[in-house]
């Protein structure tokens, strides 16, 4: 008969989305016990169940891990996959990074509309709640792990969340399962593990239901994160330029200073760049918003950067100047690459009737813009246009075999390109 550790983990799994089913298998007990009791559903199986293995490399022991997970999906008849990763060194310590590249390989993996399940349960909430409290996390952090999320190009799922590690390792015993027990798991040295066998212990001798409570607390949060959410969408819409890349300086300090940190927070993170942390608010808030028009004031971190210009904030990734000395020629037949990793194409037309120069800006260069009489400065010319400076630096330009300047990416045509590109219904693109 089935035991009640079974019970309360088929009861967790009753809900299966209707989609592929992915298992995010480590091999430790949490992940096994998850796996196995998919790998027991005749409909898990039928919507294609599979596990994923994450191989870090961080231990000795990480290739035998890999193998044991084979090993065990082999016996159950899944199909197994393992992604290796590398895991960079980064200023919040190893565990964030591994999370981060484990994640990474989850996003970039997963297939269309596929759910990833992961064995978080209860008590690692608990864990994340109290890590979060300890960094000063607002509603939207203390919400800690979600039970849902959007993954890539599929879904994230941790159905176990409201379950303790006790009904886990109860299952894991009455089925007989062998699992890996990663020695890192007992170095007290990390946040989580310290937490996990010195706090928590010790909050549970007073509070024996912490755990439930800590849970509790993290779903009364996500609600309130929620509200919140729709709001700060709300507000971040009215502030938005027609660039999504770029917000009305005047419109974000109309806001309120709480919202207009979670609206720069959503605006960057809709943006795919890292999450600006609390200081990185307080740094925009302090350099940028009331910066002169052209300042150029600026905000770097982790390979993102945030400017003001005009009444504009500007965000994106770091990305370099064109060099003065850069040249390449240029027939049009083929994509351009250019050395910040973009590219130039000609568009509706097989090639230039002849090869051009393709270059970086060098200073003082004129340009013959369409309908005018005498030729104008290229700076005076994109300064009207709106460009800023840092777009300006990494133009690319475009001259004849004769040095008529012809382009500059596809912001600025010369008298010249325009009637050509306008016989033919082509078009130059820069990206």
């Amino acid at each position: 008969m089935p035991s009640a550790a079974a019970d309360t983990i088929t009861a967790a799994l009753g809900a299966l989305p209707p989609t592929p089913l992915c298992v995010g298998y480590s091999g430790g007990l949490d992940s096994t016990a998850l796996l196995h009791a998919l790998a027991a559903s005749a409909q898990a199986r039928a919507q294609g169940l599979r596990a994923w293995h994450v191989h870090h490399g961080l231990h000795p022991q990480a290739d035998a891990w890999a193998a044991h997970c084979a090993e065990t999906c082999a016996r159950l008849g899944l199909e197994f996959s393992v992604s290796r990763v590398s895991v960079a060194a980064a200023g919040d310590g190893p565990e964030a990074a591994a999370r981060r590249a484990r994640h990474a390989a989850f996003a970039a993996g997963l297939g269309d509309g596929e759910t990833l399940l992961l064995a978080h349960h209860r008590d690692d909430q608990a864990e994340t709640v109290l890590l979060r409290l300890l960094r000063r996390s607002g509603p939207d952090g203390l919400a800690a792990m979600r039970a849902w999320r959007d993954c890539g190009r599929g879904r994230l799922w941790r159905p176990l969340l409201d379950l303790p590690r006790a009904a886990l390792q109860a299952y894991a015993s009455a089925q007989g399962l062998q699992w890996i027990d990663d020695p890192s798991n007992d170095e007290h040295h990390y946040d989580r593990n310290f937490l996990r066998h010195r706090v928590l212990p010790v909050l549970r001798e007073r509070w024996p239901h912490a755990d439930a409570a800590f849970a509790a607390s993290a779903r009364l949060n996500a609600q309130a994160a929620e509200l919140l959410d729709n709001e700060d969408a709300l507000a971040l819409a009215e502030v938005r330029s027609l660039d999504p890349q770029a917000l009305s300086r005047s419109g974000l300090r109309a806001l309120p200073s709480a919202r207009r940190a979670r609206v720069l927070r959503r605006w960057v993170a809709t943006l795919g760049l890292p999450p600006l942390a609390a200081e990185g608010v307080a740094q925009v808030e302090a350099r940028l918003l009331d910066a002169r028009a052209d300042a150029e004031a600026e905000f770097v971190w982790h390979g993102a950067v945030v400017r003001a210009w005009r009444d504009l904030l500007h965000a994106e990734r770091q990305r370099p100047a064109l060099a003065g000395d850069w040249q390449a020629e240029w027939d049009g037949r083929a994509a351009l690459a250019l050395p910040d990793g973009g590219e130039w194409r000609l568009h509706g037309a097989d090639r230039f009737e002849a090869p051009c120069l393709a270059h970086g800006r060098r200073g003082g260069e004129r340009i013959a813009l369409p309908g005018r009489s005498h030729r104008h400065a290229l700076k005076q010319a994109l300064q009207d246009l709106g460009v800023p400076p840092w777009e300006r630096r990494r133009l690319p330009l475009l001259s004849s075999a004769d040095g008529e300047l012809l382009a500059a990416g596809d912001l600025l045509l010369s008298a010249r390109m325009d009637a050509w590109l306008r016989e033919r219904g082509a078009r130059l693109v820069w990206a």
